[in-house]
């Protein structure tokens, strides 16, 4: 049949205009001859005042929880590619403040919390995740979060299960909005119970998940805790590598590759030069104070990267299980703590 009429040219109804908020957010304003919007530079703001003498690691964290969820994180992506080396480097410079008696003995006195907690964690993860009805790998992954360093396992842990994109998230989320709570609470909880240094640290490395937290949450409290939560954390987190080879057997996952935690070697490293070679000491107290920078903004990217879509990627019965295996480790934790250690 032919059409004696020519049809009318398709067209689209126009997108309604962004109004109010949403629309300033979007704005370009002139800064010494840059064009920023202002999500970036609230960001750049807040960066700058976290390198200033009034940052400081809770500040910053908050800081970066305000960008995400008001203004939104202008740069997601550089802030996740930076914040694992970030944290790395800041580590391992954290070493040339720490003394290598001190940090063994510190380290044989952690041992058994390591070896009764992160085994303790994991038993029960297994059995909650069940309960739950959690998927297997989403609930392994936060159990070995929990039990062992947080983001670092989970991302250590998550090739060897062959994770989901999506179940990496789930399990990072939980970790990461239970370690922003820990920073805030820590240090009250202690100040309240009038834990000593040696017991706030020792806290600290084992029941706060992530090692930019535990160290934050300690240096925070006082410099000795710092060393104890420090040099304890990292001894911790070499059971990255036993437990990824288990992961492996238990979830039968051929031809997996471990992920080693090399940083923890430099750490290592620079806390025997600072502690056995006398040329380096003059220069150790700058390559702390620069760690100390590092921490705080490694901090801020975290926080920035707590955006809505992610809290909201986490879901009811994962972020159940977090909270239960957390509640668990931080309690009974606290009490062998308050009652064995002086």
């Amino acid at each position: 049949m032919k059409l004696t009429h020519p049809l009318p040219p398709l067209t689209h109804s126009p997108e309604p205009a962004e109004t109010g908020f949403a629309a300033f957010l979007h704005r370009s304003f002139p800064v010494f001859g840059l064009s920023l919007t202002p999500p970036r530079l609230v960001f750049g703001l807040a960066l700058l005042l976290c390198l200033t003498p009034w940052g400081s690691p809770p500040l910053a964290l908050a800081l970066g929880l305000v960008v995400a969820l008001v203004f939104g994180n202008p740069w997601p992506a550089q802030s996740r590619r930076y914040t694992s080396k970030l944290l790395q480097y800041s580590v391992i410079g954290l070493g040339f403040g720490m003394n290598a008696q001190q940090a063994l003995q510190a380290g044989r006195a952690g041992i058994l919390f390591t070896v009764a907690s992160i085994g303790g964690t994991l038993g029960l993860g297994f059995l909650v995740g069940r309960w739950l009805k959690i998927d297997p790998k989403t609930s392994h992954l936060i159990s070995c979060g929990t039990a062992i360093c947080g983001g670092s396992a989970i991302a250590a842990v998550g090739p060897v299960l062959r994770a989901e994109e999506s179940q990496m998230s789930v399990a990072l989320g939980t970790v990461f909005v239970l370690n922003a709570v820990a920073l805030f609470l820590f240090p009250t909880v202690g100040h309240a119970l009038q834990m000593t240094q040696n017991q706030f640290g020792l806290w600290c490395a084992i029941a706060i998940h992530d090692t930019s937290s535990v160290v934050g949450a300690a240096s925070h409290y006082g410099s000795e805790a710092l060393q104890i939560a420090t040099t304890v954390k990292l001894a911790r987190a070499l059971w990255i590598i036993p437990v990824s080879l288990g992961t492996a057997y238990l979830f039968k996952t051929p031809g997996a590759k471990v992920k080693l935690p090399y940083f923890i070697l430099g750490f290592i490293g620079a806390m025997l030069l600072n502690s056995y070679v006398a040329a380096v000491q003059p220069l150790a107290p700058v390559a702390v104070y620069l760690a100390k920078i590092g921490l705080t903004v490694t901090l801020f990217l975290i926080g920035a990267g707590l955006s809505a879509p992610v809290l909201r990627s986490v879901g009811v019965r994962p972020f159940v299980q977090g909270v239960l295996l957390w509640a668990v480790i931080c309690t009974a934790s606290l009490w062998l703590i308050l009652h064995s250690v002086a």
